[in-house]
Parts: C-alpha cells; sequence; structure tokens
C-alpha cells in the first residue's frame, strides 16, 4: 500500500510521461520485462486501451504468469479498475475452456483406440483369410501390415479344410441338438399319456371311456328310448351296433388317447333282454324233461345258454326277463275264469269263441308255475353260471344297465385296490392304523390297539390295563419297582374286567397268561421268542 503524503507527492512531481514506482510484489519476472522491453510503444491516447488489453492478456496467462499481475499507469485516475469478482470470472472461464479441449482430445483418443482393437467372431474368422486374421490379431490399423500378403497354395488348401471341419463340427452339434430336443418331447409326450392313463384309473373318469354297444333290436322294443337316454345321461359314449346275441348289450373300454374303435377294449360282459314267450317256452321244455327223465326233445333253457356260452366263450352271459309278472297274472286270471265258468255252467259255443279271441295270446304259451320257474333257473346257475334277473318294467330294466355300466367301468380300480399282498383290508378300520396329531391326540388308542394284538385279547381286557397303566411308560416304571421276577410276571394278573353295564355287568381278572405275555413284550431282548412260551 501507498501512504496518502506520498501520493500526493508523486502526483506534483510526476508529468505525462513519468512511469509510476514498480513495488516488489508486483515486480514482473524477467521473462515478462523483456517481452514488455521488446513491445512496441504506444501512443498517449491509446494508453487506457493497451492497459487494459495488456491485463487481460495477462489474467488469461497469455502473456506471462497467471499468479503476476502487472499495473502501469502515468496517474491514479486513469487506471481503470477492474472487481475482483470479473477476475475470477475470467479465471475460471479460462479453465473451463481448457478442460472440455482436454476432454475431447481423450474421447478421440478412446474411439480410435477401440477402433483399432475390434476383433472379427468365430463366423467371421472361418471365411476370413489367414492374413487378414493375423493382421487383425496384432492390432496393427497401419495399411501397410493390413494388406494381404500372398498364400501358397497348401495354406490355402489347408485353411478351406479347417473350415470346412468347423462347418460340419458345428451341423453336428446342430444335429445333436435336435436329436436332443425331440428326445426330450419324447419323453414329455410318455409322461404326459402316463398322466393321462393314471388320471382315467380314477373311478369318477372311468365311466367317460366307456363304450355302451346295443343291439337296433333292441331299440325297436317299447323301452328302447328309455334305454338309451339312460347311458346317454351317464355321460358315457353310446353306439348302435348288431351284436352276435339278439336284443343284447355289450360294453368296451376305450384309450384315453384314441379316438378310432381300432383302440376299444371289448369287455366279456353281456346282458340280453329275453322275451317272455322265449324264457317260458324254454323253461316248459325243461320241466318236460325232467318230467319224462331227459327225453330232449326240444332245447332247454340250461342247454340254450351253453349253446350260446360255446358260440361265445369269452362271454359273460346274463338274462334279463321283463313283465314275466303279467304273465302270471293273466295265468291266474284265466284260471279264475275258468274256475267260475265251470261251477256257473256257462258252455255256449259263442261265449267260449268270445273268451278265445280276448284272450288268444296268453291261450298260446304253455302253462308254468312260479315253482318251475324258480327250479330252472336255479338248474341254470348250478350248471351254466349264469344269472337270471326278473323285471317289471323297461325303466328298471334301463335303471339295471346302468347300474351295470358303473360296475363294469370301476371293476379294474377295485381290482387293482385288492391286490395289495396282504390276506386283509388295508382300508378297514382296524388295518388302517390308528392317527396321532402333533398334540399327541390318539396315543391312547394306539397303545389300547398295541395290546389287542395279542392273541384272544379282548376290548375289555386291553381297556382294563389301559386304565391301570394308560402308557408303556408308566408300566415299565411299575415293573421297576418290583423286587422278584415272579412279581413283575404276575403283576397284571389281578386288574379287574368289566363286561355290560347295570345290573348285567359282569368282572373277571385279567390273568396269569396275559400278564405274562404282555410282560415279554416289554422286557424281551429276543426278536424270535414266542411269546405264548412259558418261561
Amino acid at each position: 500500500m501507498i501512504d496518502s503524503p506520498q501520493r500526493e507527492d508523486l502526483r506534483s512531481s510526476s508529468d505525462s510521461d513519468e512511469e509510476l514506482p514498480v513495488f516488489d510484489f508486483l515486480q514482473p519476472r524477467p521473462s515478462t520485462d523483456v517481452a514488455s522491453q521488446k513491445a512496441p510503444k504506444r501512443p498517449e491516447g491509446n494508453n487506457f486501451n493497451g492497459k487494459t488489453a495488456a491485463f487481460s492478456s495477462s489474467v488469461l496467462g497469455n502473456g506471462g504468469s497467471a499468479g503476476v499481475t502487472m499495473i502501469s499507469s502515468d496517474s491514479d485516475d486513469d487506471v481503470p479498475y477492474v472487481p475482483l469478482a470479473q477476475r475470477l470470472k475470467l479465471r475460471q472461464d479460462s479453465a473451463v475452456l481448457t478442460e472440455r479441449n482436454q476432454k475431447g482430445s481423450t474421447e478421440k483418443e478412446h474411439l480410435l483406440t477401440l477402433h483399432h482393437e475390434r476383433r472379427p467372431t468365430p463366423e467371421e474368422a472361418d471365411d476370413l483369410p489367414l492374413g487378414h486374421l493375423a493382421a487383425s490379431e496384432t492390432g496393427d490399423a497401419s495399411p501397410t501390415r493390413t494388406k494381404a500378403t500372398k498364400r501358397s497354395a497348401e495354406e490355402i488348401r489347408a485353411s478351406r479344410e479347417e473350415a470346412l471341419r468347423r462347418r460340419q463340427g458345428r451341423e453336428r452339434q446342430q444335429q445333436d441338438r435336435e436329436a436332443l430336443k425331440q428326445e426330450q418331447e419324447r419323453q414329455k409326450a410318455e409322461r404326459r399319456a402316463l398322466a393321462e392313463a393314471a388320471k382315467a384309473l380314477r373311478p369318477d373318469e372311468r365311466i367317460k371311456h366307456m363304450v355302451v354297444a346295443v343291439d337296433p333290436a333292441l331299440l325297436q322294443l317299447e323301452g328302447g328310448g328309455t334305454l338309451l337316454a339312460s347311458v346317454q345321461a351317464l355321460g358315457c359314449s353310446c353306439a348302435i351296433e348288431k351284436q352276435p346275441l339278439p336284443r343284447s348289450v355289450t360294453w368296451a373300454r376305450q384309450a384315453p388317447s384314441a379316438q378310432n374303435d381300432a383302440a376299444r377294449v371289448p369287455e366279456p360282459h353281456v346282458v340280453m333282454q329275453m322275451t317272455v314267450e322265449d324264457f317260458v317256452t324254454l323253461i316248459h321244455n325243461y320241466i318236460q324233461e325232467e318230467r319224462h327223465s331227459g327225453s330232449a326233445c326240444s332245447p332247454t333253457l340250461t342247454s340254450w345258454v351253453r349253446e350260446q356260452q360255446r358260440r361265445h366263450p369269452d362271454k359273460r352271459l346274463s338274462l334279463a326277463v321283463i313283465e314275466l309278472e303279467s304273465y302270471f297274472r293273466a295265468r291266474k286270471s284265466q284260471s279264475q275264469k275258468r274256475l267260475r265258468a265251470a261251477v256257473a255252467g256257462e258252455e255256449a259255443g259263442g261265449g267260449k269263441e268270445k273268451k278265445k279271441r280276448r284272450n288268444g295270446h296268453a291261450e298260446k304259451l304253455p302253462e308254468v308255475s312260479r315253482v318251475e320257474v324258480e327250479e330252472a333257473v336255479v338248474h341254470l346257475q348250478l350248471h351254466t353260471g349264469v344269472s337270471v334277473r326278473f323285471l317289471s318294467t323297461w325303466k328298471e330294466f334301463s335303471d339295471h344297465i346302468t347300474m351295470t355300466t358303473k360296475a363294469v367301468a370301476e371293476a379294474p380300480f377295485k381290482r387293482a385296490r385288492e391286490q395289495t399282498g396282504f390276506s386283509f383290508y388295508l382300508e378297514s378300520e382296524w388295518a388302517g392304523g390308528q392317527r396321532v396329531d402333533k398334540a399327541g391326540k390318539g396315543l391312547l388308542q394306539a397303545w389300547k390297539r398295541q395290546i389287542q394284538q395279542f392273541n384272544r385279547v379282548s376290548s375289555d381286557a386291553a381297556a382294563a390295563i389301559l386304565a391301570a397303566y394308560p402308557s408303556p411308560q408308566l408300566l415299565k416304571k411299575a415293573y421297576s419297582q418290583c423286587r422278584t421276577e415272579n412279581e413283575k410276571l404276575s403283576l397284571l394278573s389281578d386288574l379287574l374286567i368289566r363286561r355290560g353295564e347295570g345290573v348285567t355287568s359282569t368282572t373277571r381278572r385279567v390273568g396269569p397268561e396275559l400278564s405274562k405275555r404282555l410282560f415279554l413284550l416289554m422286557h424281551s431282548r429276543d426278536p424270535e421268542q414266542n411269546l405264548d412260551a412259558s418261561l
């Protein structure tokens, strides 16, 4: 800083051509002085502009060091005042411009490096010449290096063979992938078919795969429409086909994934509807044969069924007779009318002719009784195994066909359920076991069932032991408190078993035999020891 008295002396003693004194902190470097001495001297009128330009160049770093500022003027009043904020802003702008220039040059160098470092893909390398591939691997971007060199015929042939081998290797890999994909699709289809087959084994799904074949002659009868409607209501398929046995119904099982008739598996069951006239005639022949000691002049019910079984050995025949009760009611009515006519003495010819015309159909059939029908049916079942079902209406016949269809559909499921390898039914209450939850509910019943596994141990005896010792641990603790072996053997002998309730209740003791067997169960170390054997 310059004191005010000195500043006044300088003003008074200096003129326009005299320079201001230079202080130590304002002295420029030698290089700067030399440059200023070499610069031409400007006129007096342009002194302000020249000094301002010199100041701006010193701030931007073009005229000398960035840390030194030159101030030169003839008078302090002529020196322009530059605020500090403006000077700092000029310096910050120069730094931003420098940084942008450096960043742009760096990005250009990075893009050029990436362009030189690019490598061809494996597919492109197979088709490129070896010279070009070697030049790209070296990364040299010079035109002299990338220029393709001349190769010999052996090198060209070797490169082509190598490319051919690689192409063949890729083709083999593609074929292997396609074969693997086809194998996976085939396995997936097999698993899907097995899943559908397992789903079709369920009882609720089996009826959907059944095909009921009905003989056309059966549909032409009175209840044909009712039968067809009942079968279609089940949800199974219905086929109207001519059957080997007239007026019969057969069944076939269709594969879950098959849609043609070739995939049908026929079932052996056959239900045949027999008219009352044929049934009564066959029974009458059987009665005549029995009465005349085996003089077979006409086929009987048993002989006719045997003939059908011989013709169709793979079928299981069953007969259904509809409205047989109507025949018995008609025969009974005719007998009562004849009896009344005989008593009243009506023997007029006109009355007989009218009666014959009214009951002509019943008069044509031979007369058989209920006992004779039962005798013939029992003989048929004993010798052929064929059953006969008597039905009153066609509605009952339709229901019979419906129930038979369900039974035939569920037969494989029931047979598979019975093939368990055990002599008892696993789904029963006893063999099914006792369920015990996490809270311990059911342990008491499990201990009771374990006691009942012994021979000749009833539920009452197990309940008596259970009341005294509710768990095996308590029974084992009681055995440990006994002093002698005989005391352990007879520990349960005196427990009372109560039977019944009220005045009819009785009591008895457990006895030494069961007490001994239970002791052996709890303490024996031999897995082959017979619990019924004496000690």
